[in-house]
């Protein structure tokens, strides 16, 4: 939902990284765990308020809720991701709005 993998799947440097036990570098915020549905329920302020000190801060909420539609489109279809899509339609961000229309479609959902 942020950044490029495939970046990081062809960089020649990434072949010369090593799990790390520096604490900078461990996951934060509970993402390694969350589900997109969870991610994408979150308010701006949750946005604000878990993501300060992250470089993913630096997209916004806007943006962050656009990927996670995108991310939301590409899952496999459950009531659960229709209902959060759904819970969005309405966003009044007009990029919001057209990607969460996108992921309902995808899922033949309106």
């Amino acid at each position: 939902m942020y950044g490029c993998d495939d970046c990081q799947l062809v960089c020649p440097w990434n072949s010369f990284a090593r799990p790390s036990a520096e604490p900078d570098f461990a996951v934060r915020n509970g993402l390694d765990g969350a589900t997109l549905v969870e991610l994408f329920a979150w308010s701006e302020s949750d946005f604000e308020e878990r993501m300060r000190g992250s470089a993913i801060r630096r997209i916004g909420y806007e943006r962050w809720l656009r990927n996670l539609a995108v991310g939301l489109g590409n899952a496999p279809g459950s009531p659960e991701v229709a209902a959060a899509l759904r819970a969005r339609a309405d966003h009044p961000s007009a990029l919001v709005r057209e990607h969460v229309r996108w992921a309902l479609e995808r899922h033949g959902t309106k």
